[in-house]
């Protein structure tokens, strides 16, 4: 294939990906609802350039310093705390990465207003010309960036491909990543996953080139570099980039060892200090608080490596802190309540399931662990042919696309035996292999020999991925189920009346114009029905009856997802009692009657992808749910990962208060043992 045809079907390749990853980043209508998001933005709205640079690097008065609201700090239409420390448990370089896109087009949207439509999302969104505040501005410009860090890591795959493989293999690699439904959806929110994904991915393609590559080094002054060097501490350089995204890169130090390893012939541990040096020195360069703030009570756990025992040690370090809190979470030490839907699931049975499903789909997801199986297999043999040549007494063939593989593999299969064993099952979590199994998919296609099948064969799959990719931005052509919930409130709900959500939920309704008008939700009474309970408690007689008693004076109770009652009812043992209430809501056992349900799914040609939030859960829907999800004519896609739809496309039920039953007449519908 010549140069010119492959790099016009990656360019086709990338704008359709763009048009996919850039639709809908509206999706909320900039309402923050998705909680990462909308702190990691709460937080961007405080990192200004200091007025005074001598306290730029101190975390007591840095307005850089992510753990530590600066005093002062302030925002139009948020509240800001100002001069106290702060959680902060995501990467710092996306953050940093946000505030530094949104102060460029700041900068040069003024200029550009007058000469695009305004009509135009760029225009009005992205360039501000509707002068938004910052919070929602920030919102509009980050969602923008991730979809480009996303475009971006798909040229790094091409990349790739077409050095480990050959330039078919990449661009199939590129176009599957391109219609992959998890990296669209995870590309319409400003979180690590997109920035780690890319940075991993840049990373291991310099190892790629470090051990393929045969051209000329770089001179500079006295500085000379080896082709392979030159590459190894460039992606020491992306680890850094890495790690400061997401801890969890930290595992690229083993393909980086390998990589050393099989590239450099003398010097391989002054080479491997020089390359850790540079991957800290680019790591503090994006965070410096994670090294200088030490003002968290942290507290290491002890540790038992072999004879030698580690004590807790206090360190102080609030970047430490929040790696040892998210440790705990997927661990599944930490008792919370947005990770319980995990109990009862099978590490790695459930990641696949779910990337099967949800992420890939059906015929991309089977064609890339399939892939991912043949290049274990491949690297496997190709390593045992190595030994027995050895033994033999012969000099192994070196295949540098071979050692090259292996690097690859030594990222991939470790991260997912790692990872797909957690506790803790984000389908996110698998984010930063997701491209190369991509890439094994397309190299295990390419190995069929006949031309007509394996071209066949890979149309199938880009064609029903592109489907499904299609269907599913297509749920962005629908206002926000949460927007029209809270526009149904507006009308029909007296003000004042008492709305009872659900912990570990958003509350309806969100604040808003409607019909012109500023409509608040401070407009109505709220309080919260706490079924899911707080870390480390278990259903009381007391809380049954605080709940019963606000479902008594209550005049509306909310379901914004299955956040709640996905988990309890599969939980009765430790939800003797809660376990019971969404089922006695349902049927109408509690007097409430379901007056408003709304949703989006996946559409295309009239046909649905249905999320089922009531099967695994062992739950009949109410009538009106139930009726409402037969007129949508499709597929039962069966269970799901909760944060698969809890953001961008929710199943929002509200129930009226018909029969105001008092909490006795409540507690009588409820098995009480």
């Amino acid at each position: 294939m010549r140069k010119r045809h492959q790099w016009l079907l990656l360019a086709a390749i990338l704008i359709l990906a763009a048009i996919l990853r850039w639709t809908g980043i509206d999706w909320d209508a900039y309402h923050h609802y998705h909680p990462d998001e909308r702190y990691i933005t709460w937080v961007a709205t405080s990192i200004e350039w200091p007025a005074d640079l001598s306290g730029a690097l101190n975390p007591q008065e840095s307005s850089f310093n992510p753990f530590y609201w600066p005093a002062n700090a302030a925002s139009e239409g948020i509240v800001v705390n100002q001069d106290e420390p702060r959680k902060f448990a995501y990467g710092h370089v996306p953050l940093y990465l946000g505030v530094a896109a949104t102060r460029l087009v700041e900068a040069i949207g003024p200029g550009l207003h007058g000469l695009l439509p305004k009509s135009w999302l760029l225009t009005r969104d992205i360039l501000n010309a509707r002068e938004a505040i910052e919070f929602r501005h920030l919102t509009a410009v980050t969602r923008a960036l991730t979809g480009l860090v996303d475009l971006l890591l798909i040229l790094t795959l091409f990349l790739t491909g077409r050095r480990l493989y050959n330039p078919a293999v990449g661009l199939l690699a590129a176009a599957f990543l391109a219609f992959n439904v998890m990296h669209i959806q995870l590309a319409h929110f400003f979180t690590s996953d997109p920035y780690l994904a890319l940075f991993v991915a840049l990373a291991l393609y310099f190892m790629i080139r470090a051990v393929t590559s045969d051209g000329e080094g770089m001179q500079w002054r006295a500085f000379t570099c080896s082709p392979a060097t030159c590459n190894l501490l460039l992606a020491s350089a992306f680890i850094g980039l890495a790690v400061g995204s997401k801890f969890a890169a930290v595992m690229l130090f083993l393909p980086l060892a390998l990589a050393i390893l099989l590239a450099a012939s003398r010097r391989r541990w002054l080479l491997l200090a020089a390359a850790g040096l540079v991957a800290f020195l680019v790591f503090f360069l994006g965070n410096p608080f994670a090294i200088l703030d030490l003002g968290c009570e942290t507290i290491t756990p002890a540790l038992q490596l072999g004879p030698l025992a580690v004590p807790p040690l206090e360190s102080g370090s609030c970047y430490l802190e929040n790696i040892f809190t998210q440790g705990a979470m997927v661990r599944g030490t930490a008792d919370l309540g947005f990770t319980r839907q995990y109990a009862g699931t099978w590490p790695f049975l459930y990641p696949i399931e779910m990337q099967l499903r949800w992420g890939m789909g059906w015929p991309l997801g089977l064609l890339a662990l399939a892939g991912f199986a043949w290049a274990i297999w491949q690297s496997v043999r190709y390593l045992g042919q190595r030994t027995n040549a050895r033994a033999a007494g012969d000099d192994p063939a070196i295949i540098p696309q071979a050692d090259a593989a292996l690097i690859l593999l030594a990222w991939t299969l470790p991260f997912f035996l790692v990872t797909a064993g957690f506790a803790v099952k984000f389908m996110r979590y698998l984010q930063p292999i997701t491209p190369f199994l991509m890439l094994y998919g397309a190299a295990l296609l390419w190995q069929i020999r006949r031309p007509l099948l394996r071209y066949l064969l890979a149309g199938v799959v880009l064609t029903l991925t592109a489907v499904y990719a299609f269907s599913f931005i297509n749920i962005y052509d629908s206002d926000h189920p949460w927007n029209i919930a809270s526009r149904w409130v507006y009308a029909n709900a007296a003000p004042g009346s008492l709305i009872a959500g659900e912990q570990w939920d958003d509350s309806l309704p969100t604040s808003m114009m409607v019909d012109g008008r500023q409509r608040r939700r401070l407009e109505f009474e709220h309080e919260q029905l706490t079924w899911l309970t707080y870390p480390d408690e278990r259903d009381t007689q007391q809380r049954l009856e605080q709940n019963l008693d606000l479902l008594a004076r209550a005049d509306y109770v909310t379901i914004l997802s299955n956040r709640v009652y996905g988990v309890v009812p599969r939980q009765p043992e430790r939800y003797p009692l809660s376990s019971q209430f969404h089922q006695l809501l349902f049927d109408g056992s509690l007097g409430y009657e379901p007056v408003f349900v709304n949703t989006r799914t996946p559409r295309l040609f009239g046909l649905h992808l249905k999320p089922d939030p009531f099967a695994w859960a062992g739950l009949q829907p109410p009538s009106l749910v139930a009726d409402t999800m037969a007129d949508l004519t499709g597929i039962n896609g069966g269970r799901f990962d909760e944060s698969f739809t809890v953001y961008d496309q929710p199943l929002v039920i509200i129930f009226e208060n018909v029969e105001q039953q008092t909490a006795a007449e409540l507690a009588g519908q409820f098995t009480i043992e």
